[in-house]
């Protein structure tokens, strides 16, 4: 699955402040967004790792 599905997912079950609450990163906090966040997560794969875990915890039912 791409990173950008795996993300989009995310923000429309939490929203950004749920997952800055989840996942303590700027790209959650300060103006997020879809493009934003993207980019930092392809550089960053501590941050990567983090989301990818919250998706497979997540149960979007």
């Amino acid at each position: 699955m791409k990173l950008a599905t795996i993300l989009e997912m995310l923000q429309k079950h939490y929203g950004w402040e749920g997952l800055a609450d989840r996942i303590n990163i700027n790209c959650f906090k300060s103006d997020p967004s879809i493009k934003s966040s993207l980019k930092f997560l392809r550089r960053t794969p501590w941050a990567r790792e983090k989301v990818e875990r919250l998706f497979l915890k997540t149960d979007f039912n």
